[in-house]
């Protein structure tokens, strides 16, 4: 089937840092079927590990609370990545009280969504972000 193949590649690359299992396969399938190629974690430092490699990432989707990272701890190391330091992202998470909120943007966060979600406000922000 030659013409599903495609030829310019995927739109961009999103890492996800999500530890709930269904949430990101629903983040994982949504933005692929969006044509993105993602790059999902389970953990923050698993996020943070693949962060201070060289891989090709365009815009980073995180949630706050996770297991040995968090999402502040992502966006705190990120900043001090002098490769990644001006990278997109968007901060996914349950807590929504204003601190976190704050925290996220005073760290260089570019949006800060709560769950439960709308996976088409996602991808309408990540378009914004990543293609104007």
């Amino acid at each position: 089937m030659a013409d599903q193949v495609r030829v310019d590649g995927p739109r961009g690359v999103i890492l996800v840092a999500e530890d709930e299992p269904h949430i990101r396969r629903i983040l994982v399938t949504m933005l692929e079927a969006a044509d993105y190629e993602v790059v999902p974690t389970s953990d923050g430092a698993a996020a943070i590990a693949c962060l201070e490699t060289d891989r090709s990432i365009d815009l980073v989707v995180t949630d706050l609370m996770m297991p040995k990272a968090s999402g502040l701890d992502i966006l705190d190391r990120l900043r001090s990545l002098e490769h990644r330091s001006g990278l997109p992202v968007v901060v996914l998470t349950a807590k929504g009280q204003d601190v976190d909120r704050e925290a996220a943007f005073s760290l260089g966060a570019h949006d800060f969504l709560t769950k439960p979600f709308s996976p088409k406000k996602l991808i309408a922000r990540i378009e914004e972000i990543l293609h104007g």
